[in-house]
């Protein structure tokens, strides 16, 4: 069986394969690590490659059988401990293989109550990590290039650590074009930024209970079980009291830099 070590956010993974061009598939965007490979991983995941058919839709049956929670897909299935130590991930291709580590993972993360996977983009200045989320198409790859040679955390899926008094994103290996530049980076949250292409630049401040109902169909990831849900809103709700949110309304150029810094 061969193995890699990888780390996502503050995670240590270890994917297990016969396969060894499988594991191949995380060397570029992910952290690899090397060292003491006796040291007990937070999640091991076996994978397995020939699962279902190619892409159909983004419908995920979630469904608990025999203790274990299962996620199934026309193109994936994962299945985990009730504890979330060990999963087994089958896939038919590299674009169900993504899409299945971010079920796995965002689903991980809300189970540790550790943050949440947004579909957004995160770009770092001056040391601060700025979110540009929105409906599809407003721009969240678009601010993400515009931004460049700033460090892009995301330019899909951040991933957002919340705590009691801080909220920080981590480089996301989860990437739609945006190449990672550092694979270590991460930066505290300084704003969350709903976009809107217009004429103009300018933005206004969000109420906290609108920019919650706002950012609710960012998250990736919502589950039928009710402890899922209440942690959920709990790390969405805390994160809203934590950062400040805004409509920003922009331009395909940089200068909404000049708004929003």
């Amino acid at each position: 069986m061969k193995t890699l070590h990888v780390k996502i956010g503050e995670h240590q993974i270890k994917f297990l394969s016969p396969y060894k061009h499988l594991l191949a598939k995380f060397t570029d965007e992910y952290e690899i690590l090397k060292g003491n490979k006796r040291v007990k991983p937070d999640l091991l995941i076996y994978l397995e490659s020939g699962y279902g058919t190619s892409f159909i839709n983004y419908e995920v049956d979630n469904f608990r059988e025999n203790g274990k929670i299962n996620f199934r897909r026309a193109d994936y299935q994962i299945t985990v401990d009730k504890d979330y130590k060990v999963a087994k991930l089958y896939f038919h291709d590299d674009l169900a293989l993504k899409h299945a580590m971010m079920n796995l993972y965002s689903s991980y993360i809300v189970y540790h109550n550790w943050g949440l996977l947004i579909h957004s983009s995160a770009v770092v200045n001056d040391n601060k990590a700025f979110i540009f989320a929105g409906r599809s198409g407003a721009g969240k790859s678009t601010s993400a290039m515009l931004s460049m040679p700033r460090t892009i955390l995301s330019d899909e899926a951040a991933i957002v650590k919340i705590d009691k008094g801080k909220s920080t994103v981590y480089h996301s290996p989860f990437r739609s074009e945006i190449k990672s530049t550092n694979l270590k980076e991460y930066s505290p949250v300084e704003g969350i930024y709903l976009l809107h292409q217009s004429h103009d630049f300018h933005k206004h401040a969000i109420k906290k209970s609108d920019a919650f109902l706002q950012l609710m169909d960012k998250v990736f990831y919502w589950s039928r079980e009710a402890e899922d849900a209440k942690k959920i809103i709990a790390l969405l709700k805390n994160l809203v009291n934590l950062t400040p949110v805004h409509h920003l309304y922009f331009q395909k150029n940089d200068k909404f830099w000049e708004v929003i810094s």
